[in-house]
């Protein structure tokens, strides 16, 4: 039998290609928090982002498990060198949900941008008047030079759908130019301190590294303009908040959009939360009924595939 744990409710395509498998048992874990103490003897695990699939976890499972699928693009979270050590096969989950990571980035963007939570909020407490010429003004991206910190999947899809509002020019940084993937959009590979200082709007979407971790930090922002705009869809730990509430507190920048931050969920007394010129959503870049469920449906697969001893659809090569 093919014995697996499911940290977390999934949508239910995925969780019904596992239990339909043949020899597959499924524990349904019912529960908003995981229960990693469940891995115990089991051959497969499926978790999420949330999961830190660490050594303790990879000891309490111990020698039968030998497939880790994780309902994500990024695997930060798992302990790969302890994982490869142990001769575990890892699935993942890449690509399906580019397009819905790439519309949420553009809609922060222009949340933050347009100020329109604030906006909201003056509709609901009376700060609505009269027309004002001046009045909850903000930034367009007409004409303007977007800078993208990593130009992959995610990145390119960004690219792809502000070049019709009008975007200007296009930079782009990371660990190598991609003149490939960059023609289409005439986007100029630059240094970040570069990316910084000419940019309006700065679109960070790169994988979370020891080279990344951090780099958006009080000196990035000291670069940029004040009238520029910050948004961060790919890992809270890539940027420093400490920094960044600061270079927002004071006017060195414009404004900010976070969909990830460092810890999620952030505590609702955070400094970050004082801010009007922050914009703060709780992680939901993926959060479409479509892309959840057909992330969950190429996780099972992963894990089957795994099981079976046959190629993942998606296999995180260590």
């Amino acid at each position: 039998a093919m014995s697996v744990f499911v940290t977390r409710r999934i949508p239910a395509e995925g969780l019904r290609l596992l239990s339909q498998a043949s020899g597959c048992r499924v524990p349904l874990w019912d529960s908003e928090e995981p229960l990693l103490a469940g891995v115990a003897g089991k051959r497969g695990l499926l978790c999420l982002l949330t999961d830190r699939i660490d050594r303790e976890v990879l000891d309490a499972a111990g020698p039968s498990l030998k497939v880790i699928s994780t309902m994500s693009v990024g695997f930060d979270h798992l302990a790969l060198d302890e994982i490869k050590k142990r001769g575990i096969r890892v699935g993942y989950t890449p690509d399906v949900l580019t397009d819905a990571t790439a519309e949420l980035s553009v809609a922060l963007l222009l949340a933050a941008s347009r100020r329109l939570p604030e906006a909201v909020e003056q509709v609901k407490n009376g700060g609505w008047t009269t027309w004002k010429p001046l009045w909850m003004c903000g930034y367009g991206l007409s004409e303007s030079t977007v800078g993208i910190v990593g130009l992959g999947r995610i990145g390119q899809a960004v690219a792809r759908r502000l070049k019709p509002f009008g975007v200007r020019r296009f930079l782009y940084s990371g660990s190598r130019p991609r003149p490939e993937s960059a023609t289409e959009f005439g986007a100029e590979y630059v240094p970040l301190t570069r990316l910084a200082e000419e940019s309006d709007f700065v679109v960070v979407t790169c994988s979370l590294t020891p080279a990344t971790q951090g780099v958006c930090n009080k000196d990035f922002f000291s670069r940029m303009k004040k009238t520029s705009v910050f948004v961060n869809t790919s890992r809270g730990a890539v940027v420093n908040q400490e920094d960044l509430y600061d270079a927002l507190a004071h006017g060195q920048i414009a404004a900010a959009g976070l969909d990830v931050t460092t810890p999620e969920p952030l505590p609702t007394d955070h400094p970050l939360l004082s801010l009007k010129n922050c914009v703060i959503l709780p992680h939901v870049g993926s959060a479409t009924y479509a892309t959840r469920s057909t992330m969950a449906v190429l996780a099972a697969n992963n894990l089957l595939a795994g099981l079976r001893g046959e190629p993942m659809p998606h296999e995180l090569v260590l």
